[in-house]
């Protein structure tokens, strides 16, 4: 039963109103997909449902994003996130000026003093010996964990906070529409292994078959023959009904809508954000116990499908302009650290 049939059961017939932009995310999500989609009869009506439930739910998770924070050597002294994700002030420029993607923006927009990005970042915890104060004396071989965030990326970025958001939720609709490729991928690479395969068995098959018919009234163990042929059988009519769901023409690219529409009609399953507690000093090491102080932080963590899979923390940022640094200083700094 089709997803679309399948929601008109549950709902008694009654859908729930289409998403404001379902139609323009429709077309969206096909040609990221698969434009072939386009010849599968009513793909518009049988894909908008689906669109619609993953339309409200990356509005939701987007909306629900912290503010912006500003990277910048002011914001790194002054907001514990950015002292966080940074190990000095000079790092954020570094990092920002070698951000391809936001030099590209600022070419296009050369009227614009700053520039609104998702900062992504590699989020790992280890387990050192450091310094710490127990009973009244400085030890300096007191387990602690830290955190550290590395491999920063800026790809995707906006003129304004409201312009990235719209661009985020455009690029998790994307996302979910490439899970749909990927799936359908797979489906033909199956297919092509079952196609194989069932060539072998039909092969093997015929063989039994024919020693047996020669051989059956001269030798004794008729039984584990039969019952070989039996498995045989059974194999073959197996991989024929999952050749089949695969879909052959015409079904193959049907079977690949209802493949996108499962994975759109249930996004969370494929990518979502979830939130981080933890308690950090200065250095980033975990604070078990407030009354030592830290400061109190909730990182977001995206997880991202694809193969594999990406779990990345990440936050909405406000990069200035002004500290955008020249390409001759950065073609510096890479010769010394060379040298």
């Amino acid at each position: 039963m089709g997803i679309l049939s399948l929601w008109e059961r549950l709902t008694g017939g009654t859908r729930a109103p289409p998403h404001p932009r379902a139609d323009e995310a429709v077309e969206r999500v096909v040609q990221v997909a698969n434009p072939k989609l386009r010849l599968v009869p009513r793909y518009r009506a049988r894909l908008s449902p689906a669109v619609s439930a993953a339309l409200g739910y990356v509005s939701n998770l987007v909306a629900a994003l912290p503010p912006a924070r500003e990277a910048s050597a002011a914001g790194w002294a002054e907001d514990p996130y950015i002292h966080a994700f940074f190990a000095t002030a000079g790092d954020i420029a570094r990092v920002f000026s070698r951000a391809s993607d936001l030099r590209a923006h600022f070419d296009r927009n050369p009227g614009t003093a700053e520039a609104y990005a998702v900062l992504g970042m590699e989020m790992t915890e280890r387990r050192v010996l450091g310094v710490a104060l127990e009973g009244g004396l400085l030890r300096n071989d007191v387990a602690q964990t830290t955190v550290g965030f590395g491999d920063h990326r800026i790809r995707i970025c906006g003129a304004t906070e409201a312009a990235l958001r719209d661009e985020i939720e455009r690029r998790l609709l994307d996302q979910l529409a490439l899970e749909g490729l990927s799936r359908a991928a797979a489906d033909q690479s199956r297919r092509t292994e079952l196609a194989k395969e069932q060539a072998l068995l039909k092969t093997r098959l015929r063989l039994l078959e024919r020693q047996g018919a020669g051989m059956s009234s001269a030798l004794a163990g008729e039984a584990p023959q039969e019952s070989e042929l039996g498995r045989l059988h059974a194999q073959v009519e197996a991989n024929t009904q999952e050749l089949s769901s695969l879909g052959i023409g015409p079904q193959l690219l049907d079977a690949e809508l209802e493949r996108l529409c499962q994975i759109l009609a249930d996004p969370a399953q494929h990518l979502y954000v979830s939130g981080r507690s933890l308690r950090l000093d200065q250095m980033n090491v975990i604070v078990e116990d407030r009354a030592h102080g830290g400061t109190a932080f909730e990182f977001q963590v995206a997880r991202v499908p694809g193969d594999p899979p990406v779990t990345r923390a990440f936050a909405l940022v406000c990069f200035p302009r002004a500290e955008l640094l020249a390409p001759g200083h950065l073609s510096d700094e890479a010769a010394r650290l060379l040298a």
